[in-house]
């Protein structure tokens, strides 16, 4: 089992910069494949980015894709997601996952979640 922790949410003004953290707890972090989504008032849970297990691979949102970077730091047990040129329809709650398996744009593929972090983007 693995248990994540997000931080690093937010207000800050459209063109501006947030790094999001995700920590996990367990000896096996280098094991799974992560990823990060979000969730706007209302809406369905989205795919944002997603991370292979050694971080040499990664996959995007076309909406984010350019402007965020997903990155993980195996030594720190630690998953980062840098966001850049934020837009006001990026304001959400943002998630992290992990999984053994499954890497991917599909939140169903994902066994393990964080309690998310407040992102506001203010035009």
């Amino acid at each position: 089992q693995v248990q994540l922790v997000e931080s690093g949410g937010g207000l800050v003004q459209a063109g501006g910069s947030l790094r999001l953290s995700c920590a996990a707890s367990g000896r096996t972090f280098s094991n799974y494949r992560l990823g990060w989504f979000r969730q706007a008032p209302g809406k369905e849970r989205e795919f944002v980015a997603a991370i292979s297990w050694s971080g040499s691979s990664t996959v995007y949102a076309d909406s984010v894709k350019g402007r965020f970077t997903i990155s993980r730091d195996n030594a720190k047990n630690t998953m980062y997601l840098q966001m850049n040129s934020l837009k006001p329809e990026d304001t959400a709650v943002y998630y992290c996952a992990a999984d053994k398996t499954y890497y991917g744009r599909d939140p169903g593929g994902y066994d393990y979640w964080g309690q998310g972090t407040q992102v506001t983007v203010s035009s």
